[in-house]
């Protein structure tokens, strides 16, 4: 088997190179994936509905060694799904952008048909277990020992966030075979596990909160969204956000601000209008915040005054206690070291050997914004291989 292009892997970021590269330019090109269907994680994405994009953008959305250079490719790009995919899209307060239906797997479905459209071969069932440079050719071994060839190679692997979709960081190896660097790895928009001493009551419970990472005395995070309690600690989206600071440090904490609208005044104020008229202590929070949520306040403030039980429900605090690891994450923080990886997303050790995706030290905050890298890293390997062969 012979091939101009192997793509390897069949997820967000390989799937779309293979649709964009098919419609620039006329090249045998191969998708390998190791499971029995490409584009699983895709097709589970934004809790099944597809959040593929945002609407507000902007650098600091991104981390990691290329957080600055994929923010810089996004803006080159564009609006990439709308490259991508047939249909409509909607846009929520937040700026999350949805297929209209609010469906994933459409998004997956949607681009299996491109490929099939356009003659481009999807392999399942099949992994690239090594590859070797062989002149002008890469050699590339698959797990049933049948050798292939190819003139460009894209790693488009994942990281090593949700094995069960076939992502569990062993095909960094294949990258780091040819000299790359794999810079730490740590789960990224991620459920943590805190100290549930303050918080038992209120399993099960969803508030709109800010919650602020702490690291060594320092903010080093914050997002507004929900917050979910659990019975090991929190969830929710504005969790997510800032869970990748927390990831592996010592003595972190998260600090929770309810009633997020409101001042520390304003709820003062609100405490002394219900104290003067009778309220009973353990409901000053009534109306203004959920009662279970209300009664875990004014119980941890220990304390009738208005000032002392407003500032708590500001400054609700929680050590970390780490998260619930790779398993559970949506995304990988870390990956192929960018210091040998050029502004097109090309190795520096070997040519004609890309990478896009999650594989890269490049990870994006919860809301669409990693799918928006998966999407324009593609894009952007897509247009230096056409250019090049043109």
């Amino acid at each position: 088997m012979n091939y101009d292009v192997a793509i390897v892997g069949g997820g967000a970021a390989g799937l779309a190179l293979a649709v964009l590269l098919s419609r620039k330019i006329k090249l045998k090109i191969a998708v390998f994936e190791g499971g029995a269907r490409a584009g699983r994680k895709l097709a589970a994405s934004g809790n099944g509905q597809g959040n593929v994009s945002n609407k507000f953008i902007r650098a600091e959305n991104y981390h990691g060694g290329g957080g600055r250079l994929a923010y810089r490719i996004i803006n080159e790009q564009g609006e990439v799904y709308k490259e991508l995919f047939f249909g409509k899209f909607v846009c929520d307060e937040r700026g999350r952008i949805y297929p209209a239906g609010k469906q994933a797997s459409s998004l997956s479905d949607c681009m299996l048909r491109e490929l099939g459209r356009r003659g481009v071969t999807l392999l399942t069932d099949t992994k690239i277990v090594s590859i070797a440079e062989n002149g002008i050719l890469f050699n590339c071994t698959l797990s049933d020992r049948v050798v292939c060839s190819a003139r460009y190679i894209v790693l488009c692997v994942g990281g090593k966030a949700q094995k069960q979709f076939g992502t569990d960081g062993s095909s960094y190896v294949l990258a780091k075979h040819f000299g790359h660097r794999i810079t730490p790895l740590s789960p990224s928009i991620v459920q943590l596990k805190t100290d549930t001493a303050h918080i038992k009551t209120l399993r099960g419970i969803r508030a709109d909160c800010r919650v602020t990472a702490i690291v060594d005395g320092k903010e080093a995070g914050s997002c507004r969204g929900d917050v979910i309690f659990t019975e090991y600690g929190i969830s929710g989206n504005a969790v997510f956000s800032v869970s990748s600071a927390l990831a592996g440090k010592e003595g972190a904490e998260v600090k929770i601000e309810f009633a997020p609208d409101f001042s520390e005044d304003e709820l003062a104020d609100d405490i002394d209008i219900k104290q003067s008229i009778g309220y009973d202590t353990s409901e000053l929070l009534s109306c203004t915040l959920n009662n279970q949520i209300g009664r875990a306040i004014i119980r941890r403030a220990n304390s009738r005054n208005s000032s002392d039980i407003a500032r708590m429900a500001k400054n609700f605090t929680l050590p970390v206690l780490g998260t619930l690891g790779f398993d559970y994450a949506q995304v990988t923080r870390g990956g192929v070291d960018m210091r040998d990886v050029n502004e097109n997303l090309e190795s520096k050790l070997c040519p004609n050997l890309f990478f896009a995706g999650e594989v890269l030290d490049v990870d994006g905050d919860c809301g669409g914004y990693n799918l928006t890298w998966a999407f324009a890293s593609a894009a952007k390997v897509a247009s230096v291989i056409a250019e090049r062969e043109s």
